[in-house]
């Protein structure tokens, strides 16, 4: 999609936007059609750390898919997946609709990552497009101070990526960081992990379940940017990172902490076990 010699059809995404450029990444190896916007924010955070032998083509692509990007914002300031407005609730009543899935709404979870994406690459909240978003973000937080994570279980996941894209923007008010962190802290297990099962998504609210890997990586994310980083929760959760690591260098993690479809079904990231906590422990190293 952002190679060089470019003649990239449209996906659906296009009938929302017409006018926008085709740029970005896929989530699978071989769909033109369909690049995502939540693959194409971590690519571009990815691409700042390494240097093409094409610095030129390198800018090129990278300039194309920030526009693709900002050019997906939904009305309501936020982002979501693979599509832009895509949120006519009343596709779910129909019968064949059973997975509920007939629909793209804007979620916390991509809305924080593009929102990270879009400002390491300059953009603040001069821009109108990141003003809306960082409001989106504003809103969203739950009452308990977490946020609501649609494609990683659940509300750990929606909560460190919130807070790592209002940090990203430079938002300054401490309220929302104080209130996930407190949070965060009071959903701490004993072992000193974090867990959280797939039945939020059907209370809508936190549901705690056994220490995850991944779970952990993501609290202790939400504690680093947080400014929570050196407190005892974080130590422990820390700890208990370095203590679950098995002989042969890796971290366990049977339960499900990827989401397809919310109260349908739910996927095993083989990688997120070992990318998150190497992800967080290199932070801490810092």
């Amino acid at each position: 999609m952002a190679d060089g010699q470019r003649d990239p059809p449209p996906g659906d995404w296009s009938i929302k936007r017409p006018h926008l450029e085709p740029s970005g990444w896929a989530f699978e190896f071989n769909n033109e059609h369909y690049p995502d916007i939540d693959d194409t924010a971590m690519v571009l955070l990815g691409l700042e750390h390494c240097q093409a032998s094409d610095p030129a083509r390198q800018r090129a692509v990278e300039a194309r898919a920030t526009a693709w990007l900002k050019g997906m914002q939904s009305h309501d300031g936020g982002f979501a997946a693979f599509d832009a407005d895509n949120d006519w609730g009343v596709l779910n009543a129909i019968p064949f609709s059973d997975h509920n899935a007939m629909l793209d709404p804007t979620c916390p979870d991509i809305t924080g990552r593009v929102l990270e994406a879009l400002c390491r690459r300059g953009a603040d909240t001069s821009d109108p497009a990141i003003h809306k978003a960082v409001q989106y973000l504003v809103d969203r937080q739950e009452k308990n101070g977490s946020w609501y994570g649609r494609w990683g279980v659940n509300y750990l996941y929606g909560t460190f990526l919130a807070l790592r894209g209002l940090h990203a923007a430079g938002f300054d008010d401490p309220n929302p960081y104080r209130r996930a962190s407190a949070w965060v802290i009071s959903e701490q297990n004993p072992d000193g992990g974090w867990g959280e099962s797939c039945l939020s998504y059907v209370t809508d609210d936190f549901v705690g379940a056994a220490s995850t890997p991944s779970q952990t990586a993501w609290a202790l994310l939400t504690l680093h940017v947080s400014g929570r980083k050196d407190s005892p929760q974080a130590e422990r959760g820390l700890r208990h990172l370095l203590d679950t690591q098995t002989a042969d260098w890796q971290w366990p993690e049977e339960l499900a902490t990827g989401t397809g479809f919310p109260n349908v079904f739910y996927m095993r990231y083989t990688m997120y076990r070992h990318y998150f906590p190497l992800w967080v422990l290199g932070l801490y190293a810092r």
